[in-house]
């Protein structure tokens, strides 16, 4: 895979991020307590739990329940976080990436609260409310566990770019560096400038919207470049040109558009391609397990360190919580809840790869391949397939969040463990949020509890619910699974497969390697095959996730990402300190993923501020 934006080399670590006991460092102000001391903590705990991890999840809540989609708050947690450890220097960058973990955990698991409404829809007897925030809680631990264990493998190994966490990656480097924020703030401040003023204009201007404007989207194409965006387009063209042929193999309705057959061929390809990849680096791992004795003790750095024997134990135990609690306390079925947590080990990772390239974690997509999946093994209690089904669709949520805040400690030389322990902190507080709000949210507006597939035409107001739409009419599609939907995900499949070996192949000959970087010639080829001939499934795969015209908005982003860094190439570098150059920014600090990053921090600011001036304009 291919990306625009170089990785960040290990950075050296500083001295909050060396032990659990770091060396105190004392802040340029003098009334913080020092970076690594127990106040440190407890202001950094106190901030993120009481006040952006609410307020966060109070928005995300809301915006499932009205628009359907929710923004995850880390771009406001970073930038509210950055005020609190302004005063460390540029070591406040770790504090202000602690806080917008917890912060991110909270209200991840807070837009979860559509699942309570999900089983009042389906008139499922509600348990008691303690209940339910223990089951909750379990499945998030369990959750931070799995996105742990893979990030040696997505983060470290693959590399993944997490757009949406590399932004926050600069956004904090530059407000607590002084020298960093001037000469990034007119190129970071410039795109959130613009993120925000388009979100407005799609909300405020028909024409706008009607084009499916998305900046965030824009500026996730310009992070990860044109090798990654124009193969997404080509799904999304293809899934278009073919709809008519769709249609008659009856894999669509007359009227239904090709992403609602094109997310079960997209996630079926990421897991063909997957086991293409996992295959390879399980015998590569094998070989590293072997020549790990040779390996210097020292030799990885301190903020990486991660005791595997005690992560593996968490992930165990509180996957055995999560079945004792969901059978003893709740009364589901063992098996089921079995292989809800079976699917959740595969999909944090499927999901985990597509976070990383495309800034979207197709969680709805996962929790239907789940109910498919049920319904094939038999199962026809739909109520029973919620709850399973609920454990997946939380560990993609929070297991996917962890993977991309340690993407952000990956660029930063954060301690990987304090980050760990920040996160199930704000998995606590979310579990207990994620209920009591969708009781306060209930209660308050009845037309919440209203079953929308039953009653089309109910007046639910701005209560939309497309989140719980689309959660109740796949659960209604237990025991009766169509053959269409069979067909697309062996094709998928199959296609994903196919297409991963021959890269793999391609990618192992010698000659081939050397011909694409002898010469111009040889570039364009190795961007043809990599682009259009033989792209990347999981590239491929934001095409049949998204609407056509988020397709475009991702492809232009990252075409003109490419376009600006060759022809910048060409003009050469430009030495630090020329005039009018200002500082030199570090390798990943580049101009196209300083305004990309913008682009989606403005608008999720946008969203996250319109989501509580909504709420509160309906609570006054």
């Amino acid at each position: 895979m291919a990306h625009s934006a170089p990785p960040l080399p290990s950075p050296e670590p500083s001295p909050s991020s060396l032990s659990d006991a770091p060396e105190q460092v004392q802040p340029r102000l003098g009334w913080l307590p020092p970076v690594g001391s127990w106040k440190y903590h407890l202001l950094l705990s106190a901030v993120a739990l009481f006040i952006l991890g609410p307020l966060g999840g109070i928005a995300a809540s809301y915006m499932n329940f009205s628009v359907g989609f929710f923004v995850g708050g880390q771009v406001l947690a970073g930038i509210l976080g950055s005020a609190v450890t302004y005063g460390y220097g540029s070591e406040g960058k770790h504090g202000a990436n602690y806080m917008q973990t917890m912060a991110a955990s909270v209200a991840s698991l807070c837009a979860m609260s559509v699942l309570i409404q999900a089983m009042v829809w389906l008139g499922m007897e509600m348990p008691p409310a303690w209940h339910l925030m223990l089951f909750v809680g379990c499945v998030g631990m369990f959750a931070v566990g799995v996105g742990m264990l893979y990030t040696p493998l997505l983060v470290d190994r693959l590399q993944l770019d997490y757009p949406s966490g590399f932004a926050v990656a600069n956004i904090l480097r530059a407000l607590t560096d002084k020298r960093l924020l001037k000469a990034s703030i007119s190129k970071l401040g410039g795109g959130t400038l613009l993120g925000a003023i388009a979100a407005w204009m799609t909300e405020k201007i028909a024409v706008v919207a009607a084009i499916g404007t998305s900046a965030a989207t824009l500026g996730a194409g310009m992070i990860v470049g044109s090798r990654i965006t124009v193969p997404a387009v080509l799904m999304a063209v293809i899934g278009a040109w073919q709809l008519p042929y769709l249609r008659e193999l009856g894999w669509l309705g007359a009227t239904d558009p090709f992403r609602k057959v094109g997310f079960l061929i997209g996630l079926a390809m990421i897991c063909g391609a997957a086991a293409v990849d996992l295959s390879l680096l399980a015998v590569q791992a094998v070989a590293r397990v072997r020549a790990r004795a040779t390996v210097a003790e020292g030799e990885e750095p301190a903020w990486k360190k991660v005791n595997m024997p005690r992560l593996l134990a968490w992930v165990v135990g509180w996957g055995a919580a999560t079945l004792l609690v969901g059978t003893l306390v709740l009364g589901q079925p063992l098996g089921w809840l079995a292989f809800g947590l079976a699917l959740a080990l595969l999909f944090v990772l499927i999901n985990g790869i597509s976070y990383g390239i495309t800034d979207q974690n197709p969680i709805s997509s996962a929790f239907v391949i789940s109910i498919m999946l049920m319904s094939l093994m038999g199962l026809k209690n739909p109520l029973v397939g919620l709850m399973a089904a609920t454990i997946l669709l939380i560990s993609t949520s929070v297991g996917c969040d962890m993977q991309q805040d340690r993407s952000t400690g990956w660029r930063l030389g954060t301690n990987r463990v304090i980050q760990f322990r920040y996160q199930v902190m704000g998995v606590i507080m979310g579990a207990l949020l994620c209920v009591g709000l969708a009781k306060v949210f209930m209660t308050a507006y009845p037309a919440l509890t209203i079953n929308q597939l039953d009653n089309p035409n109910a007046p639910v107001g701005q209560w939309g619910s497309a989140m719980t739409y689309k959660l109740v009419g796949a659960i209604r599609d237990l025991g009766s699974l169509s053959d269409a939907k069979i067909q697309a995900m062996f094709f998928g499949l199959g296609l994903g497969f196919g297409i991963q070996v021959l890269r793999k192949l391609l990618q192992g000959h010698q000659g081939y390697q050397s011909y694409i970087k002898s010469s111009r010639a040889g570039f364009a080829v190795g961007w043809t095959m990599d682009s259009l001939v033989l792209a990347s499934p999981y590239a491929s795969s934001f095409g049949a996730f998204v609407s056509f015209p988020a397709a475009l908005w991702f492809g232009a982003g990252g075409i003109i990402a490419s376009v600006w860094n060759t022809v910048t190439k060409k003009r050469g570098p430009v030495a630090a300190g020329s005039p009018g150059q200002g500082e030199a920014l570090p390798e990943d600090m580049s101009t196209m993923s300083l305004v990309g990053g913008g682009l989606i921090a403005g608008e999720s600011l946008f969203f996250l501020i319109a989501g509580m001036i909504g709420l509160a304009s309906l609570l006054a």
